[in-house]
């Protein structure tokens, strides 16, 4: 029953909220393309201005990984994460996904790749990179880009967010996959 509501919820949210938004703005009478186009190309310099923020944050993460840190970290917190219901496999996702996207993605993939696609671990992973968020590169990058040098309070919401991501993933998945 839930899966069928939830698969149901999952199929239509986006072309949803997509028609809600091109209705919205036909009925404001806002040129649609103009306006994307101005987007796209404000898009752009952005994009320019953020690339030297994106180079140091994938320098540490490669280091991060190929020094091994992870793999000491996940053998040392593989017994508290089992009492919780999370496998241990899945801690260098939790670690990674705060700072980057891709990164986590790849973490993802690898994991499919080894247990399966429709394994319980491969979709606790895709419910984790769905409930977090990549706080370090919203922080280095967006606030980068914008000049903010102040986030004290903005890291900290950000990674008890993700902290809160990570227990509910584990939580929902433990429900609804097992």
């Amino acid at each position: 029953m839930i899966k069928e509501f939830l698969n149901c919820i999952s199929l239509y949210t986006i072309p949803v909220i997509l028609l809600v938004i091109l209705i919205y703005a036909l009925f404001k009478k806002v040129s649609i393309y103009e306006t994307f186009v101005s987007g796209a190309k404000e898009g752009f310099k952005v994009g320019v201005m953020i690339i030297p923020y994106l180079v140091a944050i994938l320098v540490a993460i490669g280091m991060f990984r190929a020094s091994g840190a992870i793999d000491i970290l996940t053998a040392l917190l593989a017994p508290i994460l089992n009492k919780i219901g999370m496998p241990a496999e899945l801690l260098p996702l939790a670690i990674i996904r705060p700072l980057s996207g891709s990164g986590a993605l790849g973490i993802m993939a690898e994991i499919a790749s080894e247990h399966g696609a429709n394994s319980f671990i491969a979709k606790m992973a895709a419910v984790m990179v769905g409930c977090s968020e990549t706080t370090f590169y919203v922080l280095t990058v967006y606030f980068g880009s914008v000049g903010i040098t102040k986030f004290r309070h903005a890291l900290w919401a950000g990674l008890i967010a993700d902290i809160a991501g990570i227990l509910a993933a584990v939580t929902i998945s433990n429900i609804i996959f097992i």
